[in-house]
């Protein structure tokens, strides 16, 4: 009996560790991601991008929040420095409201000066994954395959791996300015993001649990 039940604790000691093991690799790539961008400026609308993807954020009556302004701010920025020819903006709405994140992130850049034949919304999804699933048509219908997703630092890998499964080529360029980045929501967006993308692994679906950062 003794020694029935070391073993057991032995196994169940080593499904902690592992399950640790892999947690703790998946913060860290979570990080090095959010710390990271594979685009930058100057790579130019010749280097195989086809579209700049920008994750939606909450929007009120058409005014995107602080967290989305930023992501499309930072897209207008990757726009005009050559990265790619187009942005597409993601993101359904509400049923109350009056427009969607996608078509509110239209609007934004349109008023902020990027030609308007050079954005496309795609206004449906109430998640990261149904988001991106709703776009992946639209983009197919274009003959896009090569994206830049842009969203805030601790979401980018969730969304290049939801991205990188629907067949897309992509490359990430976090935020660096905006409430996301804020160093006082940093562990609990990671934490949060870290469990995100072991549910993801898991199931294949949206863990429900990345709520926006304000």
């Amino acid at each position: 009996m003794i020694t029935g039940v070391r073993t057991l604790l032995r196994y169940l000691g080593g499904a902690v560790l592992v399950g640790l093991l892999v947690f703790a690799g998946t913060w860290v790539r979570v990080s090095q991601i959010g710390a990271g961008d594979e685009v930058g400026a100057g790579a130019g609308v010749d280097g195989g991008i086809d579209a700049i993807v920008v994750l939606g954020a909450a929007q009120y009556d058409g005014d995107p929040s602080p967290v989305f302004r930023a992501r499309l701010d930072h897209a207008a920025q990757l726009y005009r420095d050559g990265v790619a020819g187009h942005i597409v903006t993601i993101g359904g709405g509400q049923p109350d409201d009056r427009t969607t994140e996608g078509q509110a992130g239209v609007d934004y850049l349109a008023a902020a000066g990027i030609d308007e034949s050079a954005l496309t919304a795609v206004g449906a999804g109430s998640d990261t994954l149904a988001s991106l699933r709703a776009a992946e048509p639209v983009l197919a219908d274009r003959g896009w395959t090569s994206v830049v997703v842009v969203t805030d630092p601790a979401h980018s890998a969730r969304s290049a791996l939801m991205a990188r499964d629907l067949g897309w080529a992509v490359s990430t360029s976090p935020v660096r300015d905006g409430p996301a980045v804020r160093s006082d929501v940093q562990g609990e967006y990671r934490l949060r993001e870290t469990l995100g993308v072991l549910y993801y692994r898991v199931t294949g679906g949206p863990s429900g649990i990345s709520a926006p950062v304000f």
